[in-house]
């Protein structure tokens, strides 16, 4: 259960919501508990802050007029190099850290900030890092809020393919369950997602020719409920009876095996998903992005390989997928559509309110989507450099592509932007509901590509390219600078309210606070605020490594904190990480940051903020040892 010490407003919602009746009056729902727990300021539940993943905040005691006040409040090292993506959760009095392989997490208590409760290090084995495809990241925790018979719960995924149930208030291990087979490649970097009592878990590996899956878990006691995988027969993929109903022209069935894919390929055909989820307890769906196809040279897999490169929506009960979109049939550039999925409520041109969905994809697109059913509302540039595509079809779809920048076999290719890299990573991004505005984590990399043929081995990587990276058209190719930008992103007019350059990317994502401000982190170590209504930069902080997970914000005794992971890695800096100097090197990331280096070194751990940096530790007192005196 959660903690007794918790703030009186969030114990007074999980109180409403354990006695079976919601802080509305209303009859509770299953996952009404985590629902109000993720409403509350006191606490930051899950990635994304709530189930819309809209990673914005409500409040407004840090705002564009005193940001400028904003100071170290207290700060906690994880002892632990490479990139730290995601976010810490925080529940009541206790905030969990979460780290790259070896994937230990610690409970650390908020009243003496950074005092470890405790902390649970497992055994792995070293194989794990050798098949793990751009550094050994993790992406996050998922938090489980117990019921009268089961205690609250944190569940982890670890790098050799273990997904792991901790009791949350004591850290011990409840239950334990192999996701993934590190011996064909399959790892795990995805952040669990809890809905219900249901834990999602995706999977990694398609640059080793693994056949991705989405798996559901009882998060009681770790026992598989389904898994739908992303190419296969229909039963395989779990597609519903009206599957594509209200979008026939997107595919329906049979389209799984050998009608996209040549004879039994797809059984190493990528597809995994290791990014983020979104749920609509309306629709009873959950929404995410099964990924590249395998391998990355096109010309060994003819056919438009589904379903890969699509926005799902299944049904959580179930696994059964509602709809599916494939944005990128056949993909010859790793566009891999893991991205993120955050859900609105606006009214589209025609005034009518709609239940939407948007992605910023890797391919440089943006989709909105009804999340109802699918249907393609919009789907914009996220840069006018973007030269793959010309236009996408909104009636069928299909991006219609640009001849000049394919990918084939004997032929390297030019000037293709975005990069492998996409204009939009594993960045987790924000929507300001109040604004009605995306705030968008930007890569601005283009690439060459030359393809090459390889044998399928398992446990082996299954690339078939070489990738010269570089800054796109707007930044700065002689100095490799200008890799990325951070823009505000109006869904419904398709218009960029302003736009940024940064000097590297926006690798880790954006949160956005009813304050008018928009946070991120940068690869060369800054945690920024800029006025959201303008892009006016308004402060900025030198972290001890650079930033590839985004912020969050609590509030804790009436004073609300601002904080966020350093220590640089990822794909974006697996060559400073792993000493790299090859430009073609972590798939062409080296070259693209060859200057990353000159700016920032490898850290671990957590900083957090607040204006003038009050905190307990105000108070001298606070966690003094009280021992005898001479």
């Amino acid at each position: 259960m959660v903690n007794l010490r918790t703030s009186a407003s969030a114990f007074a919602l999980v109180a409403a919501a354990t006695l079976g009746v919601a802080a509305s009056g209303l009859p509770a729902r299953a996952n009404d508990k985590l629902v109000d727990l993720s409403k509350s300021d006191e606490n930051w539940v899950m990635t994304g802050k709530n189930y819309s993943a809209q990673n914005y905040s409500p409040q407004k005691q840090i705002n564009v007029d005193n940001v400028k006040d904003l100071k170290p409040a207290w700060s906690f090292s994880t002892g632990v190099l490479h990139g730290h993506e995601g976010t810490p959760l925080v529940v009541g009095n206790k905030m969990y850290v979460h780290t790259p392989f070896p994937n230990i997490t610690f409970a650390l208590s908020l009243d003496e900030p950074g005092k470890i409760l405790w902390m649970h290090k497992p055994k792995q084995s070293p194989t794990a890092r050798a098949v793990a495809c751009c550094d050994v990241v993790n992406r996050g925790l998922a938090y489980w809020p117990g019921d009268g018979d089961k205690p609250a719960e944190i569940l982890k995924t670890q790098l050799d393919g273990h997904i792991v149930a901790l009791n949350a208030e004591t850290g011990e291990e409840l239950w334990k369950m192999e996701n993934s087979d590190i011996k064909v490649g399959s790892t795990l970097t995805i952040a669990p997602y809890v809905v219900k009592d249901t834990v999602l878990v995706g999977s990694s590996g398609a640059e080793l020719g693994v056949r991705g899956y989405v798996t559901a878990y009882d998060v009681k006691t770790g026992a598989q409920k389904w898994r739908a995988y992303a190419t296969g027969p229909d039963e395989d993929i779990k597609l519903a009876k009206d599957f594509n109903a209200a979008n026939p022209q997107y595919g329906q069935f049979g389209l799984g095996t050998n009608k996209t894919w040549e004879g039994d390929t797809w059984k190493i055909g990528g597809g995994t998903n290791w990014g983020w989820y979104a749920f609509d307890p309306d629709t009873n769906l959950f929404y995410y992005g099964s990924g590249n196809p395998a391998p990355w040279n096109e010309t060994m897999r003819p056919g438009d390989n589904k379903w890969t490169m699509t926005i799902w929506g299944r049904d959580i009960d179930t696994g059964e997928a509602k709809f599916g979109y494939q944005k990128t049939p056949h993909d010859e550039w790793d566009y891999a559509g893991v991205n993120v999925m955050m859900l609105s409520e606006q009214k589209d041109k025609d005034g009518k309110l709609r239940k939407l969905l948007t992605h910023p994809d890797r391919n440089g697109i943006v989709y909105t989507l009804d999340r109802t059913n699918g249907d393609l509302i919009s789907a914009n540039k996220m840069d006018d450099t973007v030269n793959w595509v010309k236009q996408v079809d909104l009636k069928t779809g299909v991006p219609i592509r640009d001849p000049e920048f394919a990918t084939r076999m004997d032929h390297k290719a030019t000037e293709i932007c975005p990069s492998a890299m996409g204009y939009h990573n594993q960045g987790h991004d924000s929507y300001d509901p109040e604004k009605q505005r995306f705030f968008l984590g930007i890569n601005h990399i283009c690439m060459d590509w030359e393809p090459f043929m390889l044998p399928y081995r398992a446990g082996q990587f299954f690339v078939g390219a070489t990738l010269w990276m570089y800054p796109g058209p707007k930044g700065d190719r002689q100095n490799y600078e200008g890799l990325g930008q951070i823009k505000s992103y109006d869904a419904i007019t398709g218009k960029f309210d302003w736009e940024k350059m940064e000097r590297f990317s926006v690798w880790g994502g954006t949160m956005a606070t009813a304050g008018d401000l928009v946070f991120y982190g940068t690869l060369d170590g800054f945690l920024k605020a800029r006025n959201s209504k303008t892009g006016e930069l308004l402060w900025k902080f030198r972290l001890p490594s650079g930033v590839i997970g985004h912020p969050m914000t609590y509030t804790k005794d009436g004073v609300q904190y601002v904080a966020i992971y350093y220590g640089v890695g990822g794909w974006a800096g697996v060559g400073l990480v792993f000493d790299l100097t090859d430009p073609t090197a972590g798939l062409g990331a080296v070259g693209a940051f060859k200057n990353l280096q000159n700016y920032t070194q490898m850290g671990g751990g957590v900083m957090v903020f607040s204006l003038n940096g009050k905190g307990p530790y105000d108070d001298p007192n606070v966690g003094e040892y009280k021992g005898k005196s001479l």
